[in-house]
């Protein structure tokens, strides 16, 4: 299995965990705000993006190689 796919899953799984303690009332659970929810969203999506920009490089690199 890709490490970056079981990377991306377990952070995914950690904040639909969190988010649904903090929705069932339970204040000891940590605040986890909308802010805060947004900004994974977005570090997650650049995570990808910039893993999907290396690995095309890399592939290339590598082929290039004799």
């Amino acid at each position: 299995m890709d490490p970056m796919w079981m990377a991306v899953r377990y952070l995914l799984d950690l904040a639909r965990y969190r988010a649904r303690a903090a929705l069932d009332g339970h204040p000891e659970s940590g605040a986890l705000t909308l802010e805060w929810l947004v900004i994974a969203a977005i570090l997650v999506a650049a995570a990808g993006a910039t893993a999907a920009i290396f690995k095309s490089k890399v592939v290339a690199l590598a082929n290039s190689l004799p």
